[in-house]
């Protein structure tokens, strides 16, 4: 059993657990449920930069990434850097996020926020609606196609945006469909966490118009993302780059800034 199943396996435990506590009536009741949402897609169309900051604080590639921050610190920073979004890990497990990250990162800005997270089941959507976020990821590589659809369907229905991961052709091909915003292309191999941005370039011609193209992992400097425009992407998530500094919003000001000149 690799990573990734094992990260589903227990992903799917929980969420059975969290039904048992927390009913949908009371997510539905949450202040963020009616909230109009904000859209990522269309501020990365428009975005002369196109960055995604992410606050992880650790990866079971990585371990602890940094521990140091409040959510409320770094995504403050983000927003001021000029990030067109923010990625926010969810998972506890392996990831050491939380739904309360969610929250406190919604509570403390104004840009669109992707909820981070091994999706499984729309539960979880209705979790991200709830704690404020203004999209989802869904990973190609654990969901089948009709699980894709009814998912992704979901989302659209709570006026969520969705951004489905993919990593290599087969998972592309199948994922393809109407209810998906956006189409990432993940650079890290999920199951031996291998990174090259020769994933993105291979499979750009691939994506369709109709969706923007987010590349995303590995990219560490303004030369990668130079390197990656050409084939298409206008999205860029970076999570790591900045997190692992001792000022993830300053870094991403620096960063952000060199890339606009």
């Amino acid at each position: 059993m690799n990573i990734l199943d094992k990260i589903i396996f227990d992903k799917q435990r929980e969420v059975v657990l969290k039904k048992s506590i927390i009913p949908v009536s009371q997510l539905e009741s949450s202040v963020f449920f009616g909230r109009e949402t904000i859209s990522l897609s269309q501020k990365l169309r428009t975005s002369t930069t196109g960055i995604i900051a992410e606050h992880k604080r650790r990866s079971p590639s990585k371990s602890v990434i940094n521990h140091s921050f409040t959510v409320e610190e770094v995504v403050k920073g983000y927003e001021n850097a000029g990030a067109c979004g923010i990625s926010v890990l969810t998972d506890g497990k392996y990831f050491g996020g939380s739904l309360d990250d969610l929250l406190l990162a919604r509570a403390s800005v104004n840009i669109p926020l992707l909820r981070k997270e091994f999706i499984v089941d729309e539960y979880q959507i209705l979790e991200a609606k709830a704690f404020g976020a203004d999209l989802i990821l869904l990973i190609a590589a654990v969901l089948t196609r009709e699980e894709i659809k009814s998912l992704s369907e979901f989302a659209k229905k709570l006026g969520l945006e969705v951004l489905l991961e993919v990593h290599n052709q087969e998972e592309l091909e199948k994922s393809i469909m109407p209810s998906l915003d956006m189409i990432g292309v993940n650079n890290r191999n999920l199951k031996t966490f291998e990174v090259s941005l020769d994933f993105s370039k291979q499979l750009a011609a691939q994506i369709p118009d109709d969706f923007v193209k987010v590349s995303e992992s590995g990219i560490s400097s303004i030369e990668a993302i130079s390197e990656l425009r050409p084939y298409g992407y206008s999205g860029f998530l970076i999570g790591e780059n900045f997190m692992k500094t001792d000022n993830a919003g300053e870094a991403a000001t620096e960063f952000i800034k060199n890339l606009s000149v």
